[in-house]
């Protein structure tokens, strides 16, 4: 098994990809519920994140955070989720799951984050997926580095 980070912008499908993950049977956390930051997108709780990853050596992550970059060299590998910022924003404004993005100002805010955070989750990245990609193909690639990684 392998410990994962899966990131990219809100409604790259990041929390799409967790659940089919989940539901094959992975270990898996999405930090934007359960308190892993303070507000959206701000940092990880240090200790927390330090405590699952000194604990856990299954499992993928999923979120992106101001300072996820200090634990990158604690996962196998990083995945950047990307998509077109049209598709996005569609994703937000429809998904029923997560509020964040239905206000003008937040896609907005999107459309800025994609300028500006997007690249630089690139470069930390070890590979990029294609959002676009039927999820149960995501989850197979995915699954091909947790067994690479064995």
């Amino acid at each position: 098994m392998a410990r994962l980070l899966i990131t990219g912008m809100s409604g790259a499908g990041k929390s799409t990809l967790l659940s089919e993950l989940s539901r094959r049977g992975h270990h898996t956390v999405d930090t934007d519920y359960e308190d892993w930051t303070d507000h959206d997108g701000g940092p990880w709780n240090a200790s927390r994140m330090t405590a699952l990853l000194e604990s856990h050596r299954d499992v993928v992550v999923a979120g992106t955070a101001e300072n996820q970059a200090t634990f990158y060299d604690r996962f196998d590998h990083v995945i950047l989720l990307s998509a077109p910022v049209d598709v996005l924003l569609e994703r937000v404004t429809l998904r029923t799951n997560n509020p964040y993005g239905h206000s003008p100002e937040q896609r907005h805010e999107i459309r800025r984050y994609v300028a500006e955070v997007e690249p630089m989750l690139r470069r930390g990245a070890d590979l990029e997926l294609d959002g676009l990609r039927p999820v149960s193909d995501l989850a197979d690639a995915v699954e091909s580095l947790m067994t690479e990684v064995c």
